[in-house]
């Protein structure tokens, strides 16, 4: 997150809303400043904040085009909540230091520990840690969709306290597909997946994935550039053992024979960011290229699931 000079005025934006549009309130936000958000598992709403210095506030009408904004969001079908708006002045150290409390430490089983930089809490024996702060980040792991993305990779390595090598899921190959964060790649990388290649069609994304990349110390174990799904090959040189498409429920439906393309006979596809309204849709769209789904999960208003080749 870019450092403001300490003379200038902030002030904090946020909306409150859900899960379901914490994603298009996010982008609208973004267009102010890099927007960070935060949801609270007890009372199930999501707030999302944007920071930003005096002369962005004064100049234009910020609360009415926000407000159109979020009208926009509402008509095209999401759920916007209470959709409250809030716009305050800020201290300098309650910008710097506030949005941290909203982030912890977060278990996916015994193998993998994600954390912020700012928590020092140690990772159990045998277990992976993923460096992972907020800000740019599109995806830390607080998501449900995300959270279940990580589970199976978890799954798809075992536990590693049973393993006489590190090295032993090294024959393991994982995609990404929509890496955002870059936390699936760097996850995978860190737990001996090989190779590991992400993409993502917004170059923001990648510009962010790298430099998580490198800040986790696995820049020379995975790949990460710009990408589009529309564009994978039909009968691609390299297959993979487990993919994840954390995708919207029409570009995965429309792309599902590229997507499927990449992914070996004995593999798994994870795909997740479906609302459980679209979820059928498209697990029949992909049981109909030979899929079954093996693993499925509910969280909210989203539904995330696992697939496998049918058996013949």
């Amino acid at each position: 997150m870019a450092t403001m000079k300490s003379n200038k005025t902030l002030w904090r934006i946020s909306v409150t809303t859900t899960l379901e549009a914490e994603d298009a309130v996010a982008e609208l936000l973004g267009a102010i400043s890099p927007a960070s958000s935060h949801f609270n598992v007890e009372t199930q709403v999501c707030v999302v904040s944007a920071f930003s210095p005096d002369k962005i506030i004064l100049a234009h009408s910020l609360r009415e085009e926000i407000s159109a904004g979020l009208k926009r969001i509402k008509d095209c079908g999401l759920n916007l909540g209470s959709g409250k708006l809030k716009i305050a002045k800020v201290r300098r150290e309650d910008w710097a230091e506030s949005w941290k409390r909203h982030f912890k430490a977060i278990e996916i089983g015994k193998a993998l520990l994600i954390k912020p930089s700012w928590i020092k809490r140690p990772a159990r024996k045998n277990q992976v840690v993923v460096i992972l702060d907020p800000g740019l980040s599109f995806g830390t792991g607080q998501h449900a969709t995300t959270s279940f993305c990580l589970h199976q990779i978890v799954a798809a390595v075992g536990d590693r306290r049973n393993r006489r090598s590190p090295d032993a899921v090294s024959t393991k190959s994982f995609l990404d597909i929509g890496t955002g964060s870059g936390i699936l790649a760097i996850a995978a990388a860190k737990l001996g997946f090989k190779p590991v290649h992400a993409f993502d069609f917004d170059p923001e994304a990648v510009r962010v994935a790298h430099a998580n990349a490198r800040v986790n110390q696995v820049v020379g174990k995975l790949k990460i550039a710009p990408g589009d799904v529309t564009k994978l090959p039909l009968q691609p040189a390299q297959k993979y053992d487990l993919i994840c498409a954390n995708l919207i429920s029409n570009l995965l439906i429309a792309e599902r024979r590229r997507i499927v393309a990449q992914l070996n006979p004995g593999g798994t596809l994870v795909l997740a960011g479906i609302l459980q309204l679209e979820f059928k849709q498209v697990q029949t769209a992909f049981e109909s290229l030979g899929l079954k789904l093996s693993a499925a999960k509910n969280e909210k208003e989203w539904r995330s699931g696992a697939f496998q080749f049918s058996a013949k």
